[in-house]
């Protein structure tokens, strides 16, 4: 079986028909599912749903598109939801120069803060990154956590080696199945150990499906992509990721 380490079962239209889904994807042979939230609405809908399906586990955090839209005491309603058994990492946090929904120094204060708490709750980040790859360098560096996983990740092999030898893992989306050059000598420079597979559904639905609703169910075909780039079996990439999401994670057997 595959994990998906990373979905937005929260999101529309995937949490209207999410029983729907997460049989799709069992069906595919993907379960666990890991639902990840990006603010509060988000990380509650996804305490609901892990209490309706076994095999949903959660992430709670705040989304730097969140940064200057958080009210004052937003930090105990975290530190309570991530109280639930079923909470196995901080995010989505980090950083995003593309969209810039919220100023850089905001973004950079509100990352800071929210590793810290991570790590007082000893949970592994989940790490969002867009075209802040100095800033978010220097701030991982400061705060000096290194337990976490860059997701979806798009930059170049220079910022995979740094964040590799920081110990982070590295996750790849249907990304992976698009041909650019960037992201593939990434893909073959991450070694075994540190890989994992998400789908960040609805959204990068791999190649022959782009323009659709991306889901769990697709995790099978980002791991054959990845299994040629690095001219290995799709059982090794299989059993290799799953390892690596159960202990990231935490996950039971």
């Amino acid at each position: 079986m595959y994990i998906d380490t990373h979905a937005h079962l929260t999101y529309s239209p995937l949490y209207e028909d999410v029983s729907a889904v997460i049989e799709r994807a069992k069906s595919a042979g993907v379960s666990p599912i890991i639902c990840v939230g990006t603010d509060l609405q988000s990380s509650r809908r996804a305490i609901a749903m892990t209490e309706r399906f076994d095999n949903i586990f959660i992430t709670v955090g705040i989304h730097p598109h969140d940064a200057e839209k958080l009210k004052y005491g937003w930090q105990k309603e975290v530190l309570e939801l991530c109280r639930h058994p079923k909470v196995v990492a901080y995010g989505e946090i980090g950083l995003d120069y593309y969209r810039n929904f919220g100023p850089r120094n905001t973004q950079l204060a509100l990352l800071a803060e929210q590793i810290e708490m991570a790590e007082s709750l000893n949970l592994p980040l989940i790490l969002h990154n867009r075209l802040a790859e100095d800033d978010l360098a220097r701030c991982l560096a400061r705060c000096g956590y290194f337990h976490g996983v860059l997701h979806c990740f798009s930059s170049n092999v220079e910022f995979a080696r740094k964040v590799l030898a920081m110990g982070f893992h590295i996750s790849f989306t249907g990304n992976a199945t698009y041909g650019t050059p960037r992201i593939e000598e990434v893909i073959r420079t991450v070694p075994l150990d540190r890989l994992m597979l998400e789908t960040d559904s609805p959204y990068l639905p791999p190649e022959g499906k782009r323009g659709e609703v991306n889901e769990p169910a697709n995790i099978p075909l980002i791991a054959e992509k990845i299994a040629a780039i690095k001219m290995v079996s799709v059982t090794e990439i299989e059993k290799q990721t799953t390892d690596n999401a159960r202990r990231f994670f935490n996950l039971p057997q």
